[in-house]
């Protein structure tokens, strides 16, 4: 780990001007950051550590029935909220999925959405990584790529992102709150993270010196809170990173589909939302048929990066079950073992 300046500042303008300078890097939770610093992955020369700034803990149910999420709320926190979690259960499913206990007490809203990807070849030193070290090539392409991406990937890259969190965020259309020198902006969370490209090293849209503030959810969104789930396929269920997830959320009206919403995680650079598929359920009813073809439209696109094929297959059969479980009813409780497939009776009494 290198040396590095570290620096607390009071206000969001200080953090801000900090971090503008080459080098610097926010400091939140660092459950990510400080891994990468340790491998030797990320080199900061300056850490600003934005902890103690006022107001980004804050969890705010607005007046328009909205709800705004400070980025140092923590994970653990806001998935147990009883308020948020009625209104956007499969949001909550998803964070209780994400990680270890520990991990969901310290880790932070912006931090989520900021953690890098587990990519082993990027993690790995030794290996050639154009996201770590533009132009060195993807050793990826060649090597163990099993869990990469079917969707938006490039000869550049084929990494995934690994929040669970943003799945469902990305499907109810969450919005980005980002303070820089200029100014307050906002971005759609559909568009915040990047897709590789000719630039795999670029994971978001931020510039420098830019922070998040908040994630605010629109007023639309806790209208699919009765028939909304999240799904995850890991290779452990105690936790890991997703192989492929789904986040499903319907709005249901004598029994036809009104409007639905769908992402998948797991599966590209960026929380996928599947606008195709919901086209295709907007006005039938939830019958086997249908859910099959919209799984089969939010994967059309789908191509193998390596010896992933597997990931399309499972995709479809995980969209098709995910449409299957928001369809019959949001629980009362979380699945003692959230967003797993295997998950067969209630746990946690988060949502009642």
């Amino acid at each position: 780990m290198n040396t590095f300046e570290y620096l607390r500042p009071a206000t969001i303008a200080e953090a801000v001007a900090a971090a503008a300078e080459p080098g610097a890097a926010y400091l939140a939770a660092g459950t990510n950051l400080v891994d990468l610093m340790k491998g030797g992955i990320s080199h900061p020369t300056r850490l600003v550590d934005i902890n103690r700034l006022p107001g980004l803990d804050r969890l705010e149910h607005l007046p328009d029935g909205g709800v705004r999420i400070g980025a140092l709320v923590r994970n653990a926190d806001l998935a147990h909220d009883p308020v948020f979690a009625r209104r956007f259960p499969a949001i909550a499913e998803a964070l209780l999925s994400g990680a270890s206990a520990q991990l969901r007490n310290a880790a932070t809203v912006g931090g989520n959405l900021m953690q890098r990807t587990r990519c082993a070849y990027f993690y790995d030193v030794a290996s050639a990584c154009n996201k770590r070290a533009p132009g060195a090539g993807c050793d990826a392409r060649g090597g163990e790529n099993r869990l990469h991406a079917v969707l938006g990937w490039s000869e550049s890259c084929i990494a995934t992102h690994p929040s669970d969190f943003c799945v469902p965020l990305v499907a109810l259309d969450a919005v980005v709150e980002i303070e820089g020198r200029a100014g307050r902006r906002e971005v759609a969370l559909e568009s915040f993270h990047q897709l590789p490209g000719n630039t795999p090293e670029r994971d978001s849209v931020l510039g420098p010196g830019e922070l998040i503030v908040a994630v605010r959810l629109p007023p639309a969104a806790a209208k699919f809170a009765a028939h909304a789930r999240y799904l995850k396929v890991r290779d452990r269920t105690s936790y890991a990173f997703a192989v492929v997830s789904a986040a499903a959320a319907l709005e249901v009206d004598g029994g036809r589909i009104a409007e639905a919403r769908l992402a998948l995680g797991g599966v590209a650079a960026r929380p996928w939302r599947a606008r195709a598929a919901e086209k295709v359920l907007a006005g039938t009813r939830p019958e086997a048929a249908t859910l099959r073809r919209a799984a089969e439209a939010a994967l059309a696109q789908a191509r193998p990066s390596g010896e992933n094929a597997f990931k399309i297959e499972l995709a479809r059969r995980i969209v098709a079950r995910a449409l299957a479980l928001a369809a019959a009813g949001t629980p009362e409780r979380v699945p003692a073992l959230p967003a797993s497939p295997f998950a067969s009776v209630a746990g946690a009494a988060v949502h009642a």
